[in-house]
C-alpha cells in the first residue's frame, strides 16, 4: 500500500473508532446538565456528525437552548444564540458595513454578525418576517454571506439549530415548505416523565456539577463528516429510503389510499438523501460499518416530519404527521 494511502487509511480508522466511542462519551458529558431526552440527544448528535441543520420543536422550558449550547461545548465550537423577533433585520444576523476611520482614511469596513460562528441557535425562527428568515437560510445553503457585492465565507463546521414554539402561533411567520426542506431533521422535544422531572429539579437546585468538557474539536468534526460519507450502503437499503420518501407523495401511481386522503404534499428526493446520510452516522454510532434497514427506519420520523404537508381532511380527522409516517413504515416493507 502506498504510504499516503496507508496514512489516510489509518486516519480514517481512528475516526471510525472515535465515532463509535463518541455516543457513550458525549452522552455521559451531556448527562451533567441534561436529564432524559435520549432520542433527542441521539438525533441531534447524528445531525451534527452528518453536517446537517436541525429544526427543534418543543414548548418553552424544555432545555432546548441548554442542550444546543452543551453540544457546542462538547465539540469545542463557537456558539451564538440569535433571538428572532418581528423587528430583526437581515443585517442583524449577517453583519453590515460601517464607516470607520483607519490609517488609510475613512473607509467602509464589514462588521461580522452573529452568523459567523460554528453553531447557531436560531431561537423562535418563526417569529421573524420571511426576509430575515431568508438571510439565515441563504447562509445555511450557500455557506457564505454577501455584503456590498463581497462574499464572506462562513467558518466551517457550520450548523444552524432553529427552534419553533408550537404553542404560541399568533404573530408568527411559518417557514415555507421549500425552506423547511433545508433542515435535515425536525426534532421534537416533549415533556419529561415525572421521575426525570424530579431528577431535573433536584439537579438544578443543588450545587453546580461542573461544566461541560470539550471532547472533540471542529477539525475532528470535519473529519467525521468525511468518514461518515464513506460508510458503504447496499443498493437495496438505499432503495428502501427512496421508496419511503416516494410513498409519502399523493396522487401518483401506487400511492396508498391514506396518503391520497390525508397528504397534500409529500417528501422530495432530499428526504431519501438525509435518511441515508443519517443512517450512516447512526450505524457508526452503534458500532457498525454498514447501514441496515433499521437505521433508515430510525431516521424516517425526524427526516419526514417537516416534509409532509397534511390535507384539510387529515386535520379534520385528527390525523398527525406522526400517524402518517407510522403507517408508511408499516406499508413499505423492509428488506
Amino acid at each position: 500500500m502506498d504510504p499516503n494511502e496507508s496514512a489516510a487509511y489509518e486516519t480514517e480508522r481512528q475516526a471510525v473508532e472515535q465515532i463509535k466511542d463518541a455516543r457513550q462519551r458525549i452522552g455521559a458529558e451531556l448527562a451533567k446538565v441534561i436529564v432524559g431526552q435520549t432520542d433527542v440527544v441521539e438525533q441531534l448528535l447524528i445531525a451534527v456528525l452528518s453536517g446537517g441543520h436541525c429544526l427543534i420543536t418543543g414548548a418553552p422550558g424544555l432545555a432546548k437552548t441548554l442542550l444546543v449550547k452543551s453540544l457546542a461545548q462538547v465539540f469545542d465550537l463557537r456558539f451564538q444564540r440569535i433571538q428572532f423577533t418581528p423587528d430583526l433585520m437581515p443585517a442583524d444576523i449577517t453583519g453590515t458595513e460601517i464607516l470607520q476611520e483607519t490609517e488609510h482614511g475613512r473607509r467602509m469596513v464589514f462588521v461580522k454578525g452573529p452568523v459567523f460562528a460554528n453553531m447557531i441557535l436560531a431561537d423562535e425562527i418563526n417569529r421573524t418576517p420571511p426576509k430575515t428568515q431568508a438571510a439565515l437560510l441563504e447562509a445555511m445553503q450557500e455557506q457564505h454571506v454577501t455584503a456590498a457585492g463581497v462574499s464572506h465565507v462562513l467558518e466551517r463546521p457550520f450548523f444552524v439549530l432553529a427552534t419553533q414554539n408550537p404553542i404560541e402561533m399568533e404573530g408568527t411567520y411559518p417557514l415555507p415548505e421549500a425552506q423547511l426542506d433545508r433542515f435535515m431533521f425536525n426534532v421534537s422535544i416533549d415533556y419529561l416523565s415525572e421521575d426525570d422531572e424530579v431528577a431535573v429539579v433536584l439537579q438544578t437546585t443543588a450545587r453546580d456539577a461542573g461544566g461541560i468538557k470539550a471532547l472533540f474539536t471542529g477539525p475532528d468534526l470535519l473529519r467525521f463528516h468525511r468518514v461518515i460519507r464513506s460508510v458503504p450502503i447496499a443498493d437495496e437499503v438505499a432503495r428502501y429510503a427512496v421508496r419511503l420518501a416516494g410513498a409519502s407523495r399523493p396522487k401518483r401511481a401506487g400511492a396508498a389510499k391514506f396518503v391520497d386522503d390525508w397528504v397534500s404534499w409529500g417528501a422530495g428526493l432530499r428526504a431519501a438523501q438525509f435518511m441515508v446520510l443519517g443512517g450512516k452516522a447512526r450505524a457508526l454510532l452503534h458500532g457498525r460499518f454498514h447501514v441496515a434497514p433499521d437505521d433508515i427506519r430510525a431516521m424516517a420520523l425526524p427526516v419526514l416530519r417537516h416534509r409532509i404537508l397534511l390535507s384539510y381532511r387529515a386535520e379534520a380527522d385528527g390525523i398527525t404527521v406522526e400517524n402518517i409516517i407510522g403507517r408508511l413504515l408499516d406499508a413499505i416493507p423492509g428488506i
